[in-house]
């Protein structure tokens, strides 16, 4: 995947969420490009990959994000290890983000590690690990 954007209420709250979450997990580059629509979309760069953050149209803010409509369910993190996992739960706890589970293991693949949990405008989010896969 060579990038991912994703639609938000406030790009005054989100960028630094997405920046202070995603940072230890090699997430340093942010960069601004303009939108079909003249706007602004933040891109923050990771590990081959970046995610681009823009502000919804007023009309469109609404009710709120349902994973279950068409459209993006959850996006996940890999962390380079289980520690990691760990601190970025902590860390998420201190910020008084809402965590939907974990971290613990499941039983999706052998190792796999994770903790779900949900940014400022209720998207579902993850980090995970999984040994022996490059993070």
């Amino acid at each position: 995947m060579h990038h991912v954007d994703l639609v938000v209420r406030s790009v005054e709250r989100s960028v630094p969420f997405y920046r202070d979450l995603l940072g230890p997990l090699g997430w340093h580059g942010i960069s601004e490009v303009e939108g079909e629509r003249g706007e602004t979309i933040w891109y923050l760069s990771g590990p081959g990959t970046s995610i681009g953050i823009r502000s919804a149209q007023p009309a469109q803010v609404g009710g709120g994000y349902d994973r279950y409509s068409v459209g993006l369910h959850h996006l996940a993190f890999e962390a380079v290890s289980r520690a990691l996992v760990d601190e970025r739960a902590a860390w998420l706890r201190a910020q008084g983000v809402e965590i939907e589970s974990g971290p613990e293991e499941y039983t999706y693949v052998p190792g796999y590690y994770a903790v779900f949990f949900f940014d400022p405008d209720g998207m579902k989010l993850e980090i995970l690990h999984i040994p022996g896969h490059a993070a």
